[in-house]
């Protein structure tokens, strides 16, 4: 059975703060919110909209959901995902939750992935627009 990608519309951005940092504004919103830290920093994944000025940050992206739930012992997810796209010179960040994987496409280049994908077999459809209040 091909892979399903969903996309969705929202804009993301990935924002870096120092390690230890907590950030101040409403990251959690939207389709796809990620806190991650590590011993250097502290990176969080939100709204573009969202990120105050002045932070450092990268996007717009668009969020690409894997239709799932996904088992914990599949193999090749990400590799069927991120494989077509390597020709195509379309880097992606990929990040994944309890129940699925997800990659944030720069939003320039999401139609282009698309059709990547699409030329790829896999399945790719868009999700409505979830509103800045949750997924």
């Amino acid at each position: 059975m091909p892979l399903h990608l969903m996309t969705h519309p929202e804009l993301l951005a990935v924002a870096r703060l120092d390690a230890g940092e907590v950030p101040t504004w409403d990251w959690s919103a939207g389709p796809f919110a990620s806190l991650s830290h590590t011993p250097h920093e502290t990176s969080v994944v939100g709204l573009a909209d969202a990120i105050p000025a002045g932070v450092l940050s990268e996007g717009p992206f668009r969020a690409v959901e894997v239709a799932g739930p996904l088992a914990f012992d599949a193999v090749g997810v990400m590799a069927e995902i991120l494989g077509p796209l390597v020709p195509a010179g379309i880097s992606v960040l990929a990040l994944s939750t309890y129940d699925t994987d997800w990659v944030l496409v720069p939003a320039g280049k999401v139609d282009r992935a698309c059709e990547v994908w699409r030329k790829a077999g896999l399945i790719i459809t868009p999700t409505i627009l979830s509103g800045r209040g949750g997924a």
